[in-house]
């Protein structure tokens, strides 16, 4: 009996240790389910169950069905009509909003159509016209996800065209790749081709390229919609200045007002920037007519983010050369969706204004649901956008507008339930380096407030280049005398916190003590005294290289500590022994005097390590100052003292 109780005991802890270990590695799955008649089909998911976020919205699935055939439906339910007999292979792509658990995986399933009726259904899964050309995503990327990029183009022209098509990504701003091509599917014979779409990258000027933004990689370009454009050339060399990779496919006789779409999944790098306000950037090219230069242009932002949030606000100022952009726009959006289950007929946007912004500056790019700005000291009896700027907040109000519900009956398109606010806004005279965070409360009708991520601006290091010059003191030496002249690197006009390193290149030299010492001689038979008088002159060439961690307390005072580096890169020891002989054992009857020299030189010996302290007074962040140091070695008592002016660019 205890032997039996023993061992369930033993079993017992064994499952429970092993529970408390073992990883949840189960993949949610979605499933495609369909129902056919002739060659209409009927799609309707299978999902998993949806896992609440505490004090989050409802969380919902929304959908990206690719039919096989080159046609898509952002629908739950979508019917599609085939308009060929075969099988098609059928995908779905999830995402899950507001919800705690993992993306569902799914599988293509084939659909195979094997009548053909005479009804006449709609296709509801059609492309709409975005002036020829589109480029859109099913969902922001997440870092170690996979999203999906729809890239559509039109025949617009009279007669049949064959062209090209470009899709650029992964940004060189960035130091890692953001995105992996894992796959791309094409239903009207589009191929693949390599191409060196790189002619001559001398001509292009990069000081403008310092924001995650297609405003400021092409600054004279800004392609908010889709744009026209003759000079093919320089827009692929502006293309290939700005990302790393390009897919390139060509296509042949398509005819007037076709429509196809080519579809590609990307999976985000593990060393995608987790920032979640951080915009990065596609670019397409449609190239209509490969015999001519016209081509379309469009561009695709999007926001880097933790989870699939449709209420969220981002900037394109995530990574800015702080020395760039005083004359420069940053751009802001905050994107919402009515999940209600009617429609929302006024929505509050209520963003916070980091300090460093201008709100003199402050403009409305882009908004949706497009409309006019409120008039005035008037009551709106149209829809319109109400803006009212405060000391720290903008507030945006859409006024007697109609924006459906994703719950709400008869609403199919779930983009028709979203809308953002696009503004920008230049910074201040006078901000420093430091980076800031705002968000937005968001406000459906008089529903609680929704509140959105934070959206970050921060600027990179940069690199500030400064000349030193100075007198070091030992004040232990004879006769030093030691100037010194060097470089310095550290961060461009950084805040507060920042690591220098340095340069310096000194010339010292220094007497040692003088010895005299005296000897009374009679091996002569006479008395004799003879003094000897040994001084040494010391020229050194050091190298000294100092690493600080500093500290600026305001725009003009600094402090720092750090460790030094000191070398004597050459050394020479010219060492005189003078001797006087006198007569007798005094000195008063000088009899002759000899000199002896002697020199010693060296190369590369000698190094010392010490720990520093310092002190600037002038521009701390950039300028002119000076500067006090005080330099205390760790074996040898060798401590002294540097006094210089610096100059950093």
């Amino acid at each position: 009996m205890k032997q039996l109780l023993f061992t369930l005991l033993l079993l017992t802890s064994f499952s429970f240790y092993s529970q408390t270990k073992v990883k949840d590695t189960v993949t949610r799955r979605a499933y495609i389910t369909y129902n056919q008649k002739g060659k209409l089909v009927s799609f309707k998911p299978e999902t998993p169950p949806l896992i609440p976020i505490a004090g989050a919205p409802k969380p919902t699935y929304s959908y990206l069905w690719e039919m096989g055939d080159g046609h898509y439906s952002k629908e739950a339910e979508p019917k599609h009509v085939y308009k060929t007999k075969g099988t098609y292979n059928a995908r779905l792509t999830v995402t899950n909003n507001y919800d705690n658990g993992k993306t569902p995986a799914t599988r293509p399933k084939k659909v195979a159509v094997t009548e053909i009726s005479d009804d006449l259904y709609k296709d509801i899964a059609s492309i709409e016209d975005q002036n020829g050309f589109s480029i859109q995503k099913n969902c922001d990327p997440i870092p170690e996800q996979e999203m999906v990029v729809i890239l559509s183009y039109q025949n617009l022209q009279n007669y049949v065209s064959s062209g090209k098509l470009y899709l650029f990504y992964n940004e060189k701003q960035f130091k890692n790749n953001n995105f992996e091509l894992v796959d791309f599917r094409t239903y009207a014979g589009e191929r693949e081709i390599k191409e060196n779409t790189i002619a001559s990258l001398i001509d292009l000027d990069d000081s403008n390229a310092y924001l995650a933004s297609n405003e400021t990689l092409a600054p004279a370009k800004k392609y908010r919609t889709t744009t026209a454009e003759e000079d093919l050339d320089a827009t692929l060399l502006e293309a290939n200045k700005a990302y790393n990779n390009v897919s390139i496919l060509e296509f042949d006789d398509t005819n007037p007002s076709e429509t196809h779409n080519v579809f590609y999944t990307f999976k985000t790098t593990p060393e995608m920037i987790k920032d979640t306000s951080a915009t990065v950037t596609m670019r397409g090219i449609f190239v209509p007519n490969r015999s001519f230069k016209n081509h379309k242009i469009k561009n695709l932002e999007m926001e880097i983010v933790t989870s699939h949030d449709p209420n969220k606000m981002g900037s394109n100022g995530s990574f800015m050369n702080y020395r760039l952009v005083r004359f420069k726009r940053v751009n802001f959006k905050t994107r919402f969706q009515n999940n209600g289950e009617g429609p929302a007929r006024m929505i509050r946007l209520e963003t916070d204004v980091p300090e460093m912004f201008d709100k003199k500056t402050f403009q409305i790019e882009d908004m949706y649901p497009k409309c006019p700005i409120c008039p005035k000291n008037e009551i709106p009896t149209t829809s319109c956008l109400d803006t009212i700027i405060r000391q720290n907040q903008i507030f945006f109000t859409f006024k007697n507008i109609y924006l459906p519900g994703s719950n709400q009956k008869n609403v199919k398109e779930i983009d028709s339930t979203k809308g953002f606010v696009k503004y920008s806004m230049k910074f201040n005279k006078d901000f420093h380096k430091i980076k800031t965070k705002s968000r937005t409360a968001i406000i459906f009708d008089k529903n609680e407030p929704i509140i959105t991520n934070y959206a970050t601006t921060r600027f990179l290091p940069g690199i500030s280049v400064g000349a030193k010059a100075g007198y070091n003191l030992y004040p232990h030496l004879e006769n030093s005398k030691s100037y010194f002249v060097g470089a310095t690197i550290s961060p461009f006009k950084s805040y507060r916190y920042y690591g220098q390193a340095e340069f310096l290149n000194s010339a010292h030299t220094y007497d040692d003590k003088v010895t005299v010492s005296d000897a009374i001689n009679q091996s002569t038979g006479n008395v004799q005294l003879q003094r000897t008088t040994t001084t040494a002159e010391n020229k050194n060439i050091n190298w000294e290289v100092p690493v600080l961690f500093r500290y600026n307390l305001n725009n003009y005072f600094g402090i720092g500590a750090g460790i030094q580096f000191n070398m004597n890169v050459s050394e020479s020891k010219k060492q005189t022994q003078k001797i006087e002989t006198f007569e007798g054992t005094s000195d008063r009857y000088l009899l002759k005097t000899e000199y002896f020299t002697n020199t010693i030189s060296n190369s590369f010996t000698d190094v010392k390590t010490g720990f520093v302290l310092d002190f600037t007074g002038g521009f701390a962040r950039i300028g002119p100052s000076l500067g006090a140091r005080y330099i205390m070695n760790f074996k040898e008592n060798f401590n002294y003292f540097q006094l210089y002016g610096i100059w950093k660019f």
